[in-house]
This record gives C-alpha cells, structure tokens and sequence, in this order.
C-alpha cells in the first residue's frame, strides 16, 4: 500500500467534491471532505471491482447509505476508472446527468443502489450480505469458489438513528452475515446540531451488545483504516462489522468543518483556500494529477486481471455444475426480464373447482407451484408465515446453520424487511416476496416507494385486505390502503377475486421486471367463479380488468368490482335481471396499459351507468364510474365486531349495491 499516493488521491477526490458542489450551488460537501481516507483506503486499494465490468458477479459491493453525499461515491468512481467523466462531474444535479444529486440505480456505472433516505442503503447492505450468503452456500463447490465476495457500507449519523437501520442491524447479528462490514462516519454532527442532543454517545456498547464486531478507529488515518478492514473483512467470526471511523465534517474546510454548517454546500465557496489545503492548484477545479491518474491506471489493471481469473474459474465451474450454472442463468434472467407468464401458468395447476377458501390459501398453493418451477424464488415475512400462508414447503428457513434455505424470517421488522428485499433484488441472484398484513404496509411504504423508483421486482404480499377482518378493530382494518398504494408511481397493485385470478396475480408478478407488485389477499373465504373458463380469469388480470358477466340484451349498467366484493356484485347482477354487465378489475395499473380499444370493450363509453363496489375508500373509483354513476365504499374507519356484521354495518352489502343501481338507472 503507497500511503502517499492514496493520500494525495484522497485530497483530489476532496478537490473532485467541493469544485462540483460550487459549480452548481448545491449538494452536500460535508460526509465526501471527511471520509475521503476511508474512499482511497476502499477504492484505492481493497475494494475487489472491475470498473471495465460493473456487474461482474463476483464483485465487493460498496452502498452509499448516506446518499446526500453521493460526490464521495462519483468522485471515487472517477478516479478508480468507471464510466464517469470529469465532464459528468461538472454536471453535477443538472438535469440528464450521470450525477444526480442522489445515487440512482441504474443512472451511474458502479452505484449498487439508489439511496437518498437515510438508513436506507444499510438495510439494503443486509439483503446484499444474505444474497451473497445464500449464492455462496447453494453455487460454491469443493473444487470452486465463484461467490465470496464482501459488502461495504458508509453510513452516517442520521442513517445510524434510523428505525429501518436499526432494525436491519439487529436481524443481521441474528443471521450472522460476518461478509457485511459497515463504516460508520461518526463526525458527530447532524443537520441541525451536533449529534449528542438526539443519540448517546456509547455507540461500540450499544452494537456490541446487539451481536456485532466493534472497532473505533480514527477515520482520517489512512494505514488504521487499511489494517482494520483488512483484519474484519478476514474474521469469519459469524459477526457482521461495524468499524466507528471518528472523522471530521468537512475537513480541510477550516470555515465549517466540524460544525452543522459544514453539511451541506454553504462551505464551497471557499474552495481556493481548500484547494490550497489539500496541496491543490488553488487557481483550477477539478484536478486529478497524472501521478494519481497513474496510479489508478495500474490498480485498474490488477483488477482487470483479477476479474478474468475469476472469470477462468466461473468457466470451468459451469461446465462441472451445469444443473447449478442453469439456475444461476435462470434466477438472474428472471430478475432481469421476469418470467413469461405462460411458463408460470404452467407451473400452476387449475384449482380444483370444490375449492372454497380465502386467495391467501390460493397463494399459498401458488406460490408453492412456482417455487417447485422455479428454485431462485425466496420469500420473506414480518413474522406472519402462520398468517400469510406464504411459506415455501420443504424448501428449508434460512439460518447461520442452513444458508440454502429459501424462507427468511425477518422478525417483526416490516420496514426492514422491504429494504431488505431490495438489496436482494438489487443484487439480480434471486426473486424475493415480502409478506404482512395489509393495514402493516405503512410500516414499510418507504422502502415501497424506492422499489417504485429503481424498478425492483419485489413482489409484496399483502393479506387480511379489507374490514373483514372483523374483531381486531379499526387498527387492524385496511380502508385507504388499497388507493393510498395504487397512486404509487410504478407499483402495481393486483386484488384477486378468487383462486385462479390469485393464480393470474402471481403470474403478472412474476412477469413483471420494471418494477414492484403488491397482491391484496383475503383471509376471509371467497366465492369461485367456476362458471368462467381458468385461462380467462388468469388472463384477465393480466389485462387488469375483464368482464366476468356478459349482460343479455341491450347493455344498461355495469358493475365494476375487485377482490371479495365481485361477488356481491355478481350477486346484484343476478337480481337486477337483464342489460347488467360485471367487471372486475384487479389492477387498475395494468387495466390502464391496455390499449384504447380494450378498455372501450370493457367500459364503452356509452355506457355512463357504472357502479363500482370495493371494501375501502371510493376516490380513485370515479375515474371509471363518470359523473353518472355511483361509488360503493368505506370513506371511514372500521369498527370490532364479526366480519360479516362490520361490513353490513359499513354498507358492503347485496342490497346496497341493488339500490345504487336502481338509482343509477332511474336517472
């Protein structure tokens, strides 16, 4: 290790971070000034990447949790040889660049995730350990090791005090994933004060205490740094790491550093006087001396071989495992394209038409079929297994003791455990679900949204979906939850009627590879529509609405329901007698993909009298019912009492979808 050169490079990437956040007026210089020891020591020597490959399997992953530092991340990124000009560092935050003010998935070479909501990218780390655990333990043979990779996390104050990363943290001592080391940059200062009005001061006792493998170490000490993520990496302890690196905000900023005014980009104007601190030309921005651009150069190339090397490896393990190399290809296929949903479909048998059950036992026979199919599928729940009825028979729990194992318990951690099945998906080894129930998905709407954003192929199980729950009271009865999740931008949110359109569910979620799916299931029992064919079902919530009646004669009224409540519409139906047509639409996302002619088959406009019947808040209904129609729902909370008596009691009855329509028709 040449502590000069990584010295020099690590007051350049200082140089790299302020001269940015000048040029635009705007960013956070404070976390890139005081933990650029901790990027040479990582970047500049122990990080196994391949700038030439991004990608390549076998690569450290590096997670930038404290994401409103991201020119820390595109400034090591630069400097080590990624796709990432001095000219993307100029624009940086402009709109287009490769530079945003945050790290985006997918944007920037070599960013492993998006990350911007503190504590986020720390429960991300934890899904990128067990992914790397579980491929280890199931792909790794005697005679090749194709998966040892390590994971790196640099978080700061606030991600340390977030719930989702302290839920992370305690699951992560619990699996033991000693391949997951954290950084934590401890320089004492947060947005608006210094940190030791809001958190206590014995962080090593709190961690200890939680299971993890503590050092305290100065963060500005480039061969302390070095030795102590050497020795921690190298600990096969069954502890993950948690290095405190006690650095100095803003360092070398003598105006702000180590003050709350060192955050953010205030401190940039005085980047001559910092340039000159850092042995810079003080007259000219963004400088890289050749001396560092050479030394970069020759770690590139080391790296480069490294990686080929491993490639050899890979190479000859493929050809002596080819089952295993299949299911490797296959996992990061399915991750990267999904799964055509005909070859789900035929993993799926047709449900045996005596079926009579909620679509939470549906899904759980489902997810069983594809699980069979497909080995790389891995569920996740919030200590409801029991309750979900997600579970994956006889494909073993994950532990310390049993890697291989495809259901993860997470505890009673739903925040975590949406955060962490993102960093599983961002890893592109495995399909991952996450199970709870409905009302609970606030808990976790956080790490929802940033699936949302980076496209992530999560799919969300989510049971106990409406005011039938009954008994548990108003708490536990979901009401918004459907429309307060369908206006998230990129979630599809499906809400079968029965067995095989919970069937359908599962094969658009397993399609689906741009982004996140959420399927609403009861627990309460549900009529089967037997009388429809079970390719039409499943296809018609491919297409997110379809008719399940066809009225006689001339068209009147259509009834448009999801989930439980079709039935009480098919019910009415039967009452109203001729000229009533039955829709049900179980994704109001994938209904509004279809083409103009399909949704006018479904819903012609000339047809105004629509009534539309769903167990929860009625705002998003009217975009299909017109101004002509009416909306059956629950603009309210619930109350405890017996399933049936809650929803009678609410309006979510035969008789009151009956009397909409006579009223609708009357007009």
């Amino acid at each position: 290790m040449n502590l000069d050169i990584l010295q020099k490079a690590a007051n350049q990437a200082r140089g790299l971070a302020i001269d940015a956040v000048y040029e635009c007026s705007s960013g956070h210089m404070g976390l890139p000034l005081g933990c650029a020891e901790i990027g040479a020591v990582l970047f500049g020597d122990l990080l196994n990447i391949n700038p030439s490959e991004p990608r390549w399997l076998n690569r450290d992953r590096f997670i930038l949790s404290g994401g409103h530092g991201s020119m820390f991340l595109y400034s090591w990124l630069h400097l080590t040889g990624f796709d990432l000009s001095l000219d993307d560092l100029r624009a940086f935050r402009k709109k287009g660049s490769k530079t945003p003010g945050h790290p985006e998935f997918g944007d920037t070479p070599g960013v492993e995730c998006t990350t911007g909501p503190l504590g986020q990218g720390v429960a991300n780390s934890v899904g990128f350990a067990l992914s790397a655990k579980r491929a280890a333990a199931r792909f790794n043979t005697p005679e090749h090791t194709i998966f040892n990779q390590m994971v790196y996390c640099l978080a700061g104050d606030g991600c340390m005090q977030e719930g989702v990363c302290r839920e992370a943290m305690a699951l992560a001592a619990v699996l033991k994933l000693d391949n997951l080391v954290v950084i934590y940059d401890s320089n004492d200062i947060t947005l608006d004060a210094p940190a030791d009005k809001t958190q206590l001061s014995d962080v090593d006792g709190l961690y200890s205490s939680l299971g993890w493998e503590v050092s305290t170490i100065d963060g500005h000490n480039i061969s302390l740094i070095a030795d102590t993520v050497a020795r921690l990496r190298s600990s096969k302890n069954g502890k993950p790491k948690l290095i405190i690196a006690k650095t100095i905000i803003a360092k070398g900023v003598p105006e702000v550093a180590g003050t709350t005014k060192g955050h953010g980009e205030g401190g940039a104007k005085f980047w001559p006087e910092a340039h000159a601190n850092w042995g810079l030309p003080s007259d000219e921005r963004f400088y890289v001396s050749e001396e560092v651009r050479s030394y970069m150069a020759s770690l590139r190339a080391r790296r480069e071989e490294a990686c080929r090397a491993w490639h050899a490896t890979f190479d000859a393990w493929s050809k002596a495992n080819p089952d295993l190399a299949a299911e490797l290809s296959a996992g990061m296929k399915a991750c990267a394209e999904g799964i055509p949903a005909g070859e789900t479909d035929k993993a799926i048998p047709a449900f045996d038409p005596s079926f009579a059950d909620a679509t939470r036992s549906a899904g759980a026979k489902v997810i069983n079929d594809i699980a069979k199919a497909d080995p790389f599928f891995l569920t996740t729940s919030a200590d409801l297994y029991s309750s979900n009825k997600n579970y994956l028979k006889d494909a073993g729990d994950y532990s310390p003791e049993n890697p291989t194992g495809r259901n993860f318990w997470i505890g009673i951690r739903e925040h975590a455990m949406g955060a962490i099945c993102n960093g599983i998906a961002y890893d592109g080894l495995f399909r991952v679900s996450a199970a709870t129930f409905l009302v609970f998905v606030d808990y976790m709407r956080g790490s929802i949204r940033v699936a949302a954003l980076s496209g992530l192929p999560v799919t969300y199980v989510l049971t106990h979906d409406s005011v039938a729950v009954g008994e548990d009271g108003p708490t536990h009865q979901p009401t918004e939850t459907y429309s307060s999740l369908r206006v998230v931008p990129n979630l599809d949110v499906i809400r079968p009627a029965d067995p095989e359109e919970t069937a359908g569910a599962w094969m658009a979620a397993m399609e689906r590879h741009t982004g996140p799916t959420a399927l609403i299931l009861t627990r309460q029992k549900v009529a089967t529509l037997n009388d429809l064919p079970v390719e039409m079902r499943r296809q018609g919530v491919l297409k997110g609405g379809y008719i399940v009646r066809k009225e006689k004669g001339d068209l009147k009224a259509i009834l448009l329901s999801s989930g439980s409540e079709l039935s009480l519409a098919l019910q009415a139906a039967d009452r109203l007698g001729d000229g009533i047509r039955v829709v049900s639409m179980p994704s109001f996302y994938r209904f509004d993909a279809q083409s103009p002619a399909y949704r006018e088959s479904v819903l012609p406009a000339s047809c105004e009298k629509r009534i539309s019947i769903e167990a929860g808040v009625t705002s998003l209904w009217w975009k299909y019912v017109g101004l002509e129609g009416e909306v059956i729902g629950i603009d309210r909370f619930g109350f405890s009492a017996p399933g049936n008596q809650v929803l009678e009691g609410l309006g979510m009855t035969v008789d009151s979808v009956v009397d909409a329509a006579k009223r609708v028709l009357a007009r």
